[in-house]
């Protein structure tokens, strides 16, 4: 049987240090982008399996074929990880993590299905790791 993914909207510099982390321990995550300059870059640095979602119109990303387990989100504006978490809370009934450097957004994220908000100056959640591991 497949384990679920780990899936990763990774649009920030702590975000691409996750994944990195992500890929060196080997845990099977796909990354989540909305636009072609994000894909080729990511193919750039090795990542395989990227899914491309249109966030200007979230109620049309389709389910992907893949199956999501945990979500984690790394925040570059509100607005965007707004549309993402919506996108991807009908892909999976397991956590959503979303990763901000601001306390304001937090309400706002939970209301809209985001199970852990992490507020971090530097964006290190290389912590959460292990408890990725253990869902595969």
């Amino acid at each position: 049987m497949q384990s679920d993914f780990l899936l990763i909207a990774a649009p920030t510099k702590a975000g691409d240090d996750f994944m990195q982390q992500a890929k060196l321990s080997g845990l099977p995550f796909i990354a989540l982008i909305n636009n072609k300059m994000e894909r080729l870059r990511l193919e750039g640095r090795g990542v395989k399996q990227i899914i491309q979602v249109n966030t200007s119109e979230p109620g049309t990303a389709a389910i992907p074929e893949y199956p999501i387990g945990n979500v984690i989100l790394f925040e570059e504006s509100l607005p965007l990880c707004c549309r993402v978490i919506q996108i991807c809370r009908s892909w999976t009934s397991k956590p959503i993590y979303v990763v901000t450097q601001s306390f304001n957004p937090r309400l706002i994220y939970k209301g809209l299905g985001a199970d852990y908000v992490i507020y971090s100056k530097n964006g290190d959640v290389r912590f959460l790791l292990p408890s990725f591991n253990n869902d595969i």
